[in-house]
């Protein structure tokens, strides 16, 4: 199996998920800005909601993608109050005809006074033991 991973953060919470998935596939995590430009069976893509909704640089990101290099979506990410934006990216993955797997990995993520040091050690081996399965 090959992996990448990818990642959009404003805060660096969705960083430090990516940062530890990576390592423990052995890639490298980078940014959106970076494209996909080798051929993965998963791409496991962190993000977020901002006002509600996925940011549009994830939409973009996602619009990027050729299916031909793309297996499979894996989302994971972190945000303070909302929950899972795998919903939000599996519409925009389905526009390019690359499925989303629907198992996701989210955690809490620290945001002014809420959530102070999430994602902490636990969310992380939580999220290691989430991608093992793919793995």
């Amino acid at each position: 199996m090959t992996y990448a991973v990818r990642y959009y953060t404003k805060t660096g919470h969705t960083k430090k998920l990516a940062d530890a998935i990576a390592k423990e596939l052995g890639v490298e995590s980078l940014p959106i800005s970076t494209p996909v430009s080798e051929k993965v069976d998963i791409l496991f893509l962190g993000n977020s909601y901002y006002a509600f909704d996925i940011d549009p640089e994830v939409r973009s990101f996602i619009g990027s993608l050729d299916k031909e290099k793309v297996g499979k979506i894996v989302n994971f990410g972190t945000a303070a109050m909302m929950k899972s934006t795998v919903k939000k990216v599996k519409a925009e993955a389905d526009k390019k005809g690359i499925p989303t797997d629907e198992k996701e990995f989210h955690c809490k993520g620290e945001f002014k006074a809420f959530n102070k040091g999430r994602p902490n050690e636990d969310d992380i081996r939580d999220a290691l033991q989430f991608i093992r399965q793919f793995m």
